[in-house]
């Protein structure tokens, strides 16, 4: 793109743009409480495009995509967990489950047990049936009636205990009472706890295994307080653990902790993963991308992004080397990328580089008050002020203190202008190291005739000004300078 050859800084070269540099970054420090000026437009030359590497972007208007990498450990699927519990009291016998870990099929043994009240429960059982057998002919119907009553009750009290189907069936068949009867597991999976041992006394109460069906498993992602907004429930999920390289496993956010871990400002999102093949072992340490699903916006670089604290600014690309400032509203940082809510649209062309000397310029323009737009229907150069400005100081070099400057206007022919406003305007950003803040003087030159004005002025401390020398005539500017110059003497309002 083809820009006009006026610059916007001093023609310094490298060493002295560096030192721009530093002193537009020290200024952003101190305007990052707030902005005490507004910001204007500026022109930039290709020259100066070069020196300070300004790059272009596009405002797209894109599906967004983003992906937020954390770190988790794999966990038991707490609703896929059972325990066994006896419902009375008694003393184990034999333990055929005694493995942490080891599967276990629904129904298969775990223990055998000897309780009193459940081989007294039996025996009522089968004394209910004997009586059923004898009064079953009887001419009595209520004895009859009040026979099978009995056997009900002791039936049901056995299943009240626990007793599986299947001892019951074996006492209806073979009509002995055994001390000691089989506990079965209550559903498929893998022992993760177990305290059951031959000979101890056991009660209700007694949690004596753990079974976890680990056909599916958790596991929590430590999501920081500022993107946990984007997380959605069923939002997908990739884990890779180093066990398996090369392999991945997929899952879906199932639920969002409530609660914010005080001491590392994160929320636990807990993610589902199938495990059919048991792949995924207890306790692995796992690396997970969660991908929110944010759906559609406008989306420009990080980079291009002047952030200040108050303000969030963007340079717009308006064209022969123009750029304006307009304040922006952000959504999601998307990747390397952020939301544009309010302020864009989608097509137009931003600054994504050297936002910082762009944004020193258009503050110091903004003071001056100096910027004008070009004419409609003209090129960029008919903006830009074609004079020259020269000067000297007294004393040399510049002191805290009074000072004097001379300085000579010359229009674009080399020729004294002799009835121009002539303005001189000092700055230095803050300091936060040393406890100064930004200082500005300005002051206005008085004319001397034949071209030459005089400005005096007082500096308030030492160190490297920067000096903008401005001259304009019926309200346009024909002439500007910028400089950066060295001021003898300690600083004021620096801290002890």
């Amino acid at each position: 793109m083809s820009v006009p050859a006026r610059q916007f800084t001093p023609r310094a070269g490298r060493a002295g743009f560096a030192l721009g540099l530093l002193l537009a970054v020290s200024m952003l420090s101190s305007a990052g409480a707030g902005r005490a000026q507004e910001l204007a437009a500026i022109q930039v030359s290709p020259r100066q495009r070069q020196l300070i590497g300004l790059q272009l972007a596009t405002v797209e208007n894109k599906l967004l995509e983003d992906q937020l990498r954390t770190t988790a450990i794999v966990e038991p699927d707490e609703q896929r967990e059972g325990y066994v519990q006896t419902r009375f009291a008694g003393w184990i016998r034999e333990v055929f489950v005694n493995q942490t870990y080891q599967y276990v099929s629904r129904g298969q043994p775990l223990f055998t047990i000897y309780s009193p009240d459940l081989v007294s429960a039996e025996q009522e059982y089968l004394l209910a049936l004997g009586n059923t057998t004898e009064l079953r002919g009887s001419d009595l119907p209520d004895v009859a009636q009040g026979a099978q009553s009995l056997v009900g009750a002791a039936l049901e009290r056995l299943r009240l205990f626990g007793v599986s189907a299947g001892e019951i069936r074996r006492l209806e068949r073979q009509r002995t009472v055994r001390d000691a009867i089989a506990i079965d597991a209550p559903m498929s999976g893998y022992v993760v706890d177990w305290s059951a041992l031959p000979n101890k006394y056991v009660q209700p109460e007694t949690r004596l295994y753990t079974i976890a069906d680990l056909a599916t498993v958790w596991i929590y992602a430590a999501v920081f307080q500022n993107q946990v907004g984007e997380i959605k429930l069923g939002d997908p999920v990739t884990v890779t653990i180093d066990a398996y390289p090369g392999r991945t496993f997929t899952g879906r956010v199932d639920f969002i902790w409530q609660a914010i871990d005080p001491t590392t400002r994160t929320a636990r999102v807990r993610c589902a993963l199938p495990n059919p093949q048991q792949a995924l072992k207890l306790g692995m340490y796992a690396s997970i991308v969660l991908r929110p699903r944010l759906g559609r916006g406008l989306v420009i670089p990080d980079s291009g992004v002047l952030r200040t604290g108050t303000h969030d600014v963007v340079f717009i690309d308006r064209g022969g080397g123009y750029l304006q400032p307009v304040e922006v509203e952000l959504g999601a940082h998307v990747g390397h990328a952020f939301v544009v809510r309010t302020g864009l649209q989608a097509g137009q062309r931003i600054v994504s580089s050297a936002n910082f000397l762009i944004d020193s310029e258009s503050q110091l323009q903004a003071a001056l008050g100096t910027f004008q737009p070009p004419p409609p229907g003209t090129g960029g150069s008919a903006g830009a002020p074609a004079g020259r400005i020269a000067f000297a100081t007294t004393p040399t070099p510049l002191r805290k203190g009074s000072n004097r400057m001379l300085i000579t206007v010359r229009d674009s022919d080399g020729k004294p202008v002799p009835d121009a406003e002539v303005r001189v305007v000092f700055f230095m950003p803050a300091m936060a190291a040393m406890g100064m803040p930004a200082m500005r003087q300005s002051a206005t030159a008085q004319a001397l005739g034949g071209g030459k004005y005089a400005a005096d002025f007082n500096l308030p401390g030492g160190g490297s000004w920067r000096i903008t020398l401005l001259a304009s005539r019926a309200g346009r500017q024909i002439a500007r300078r910028q400089l950066i110059l060295s001021v003898t003497g300690g600083m004021e309002g620096a801290a002890p």
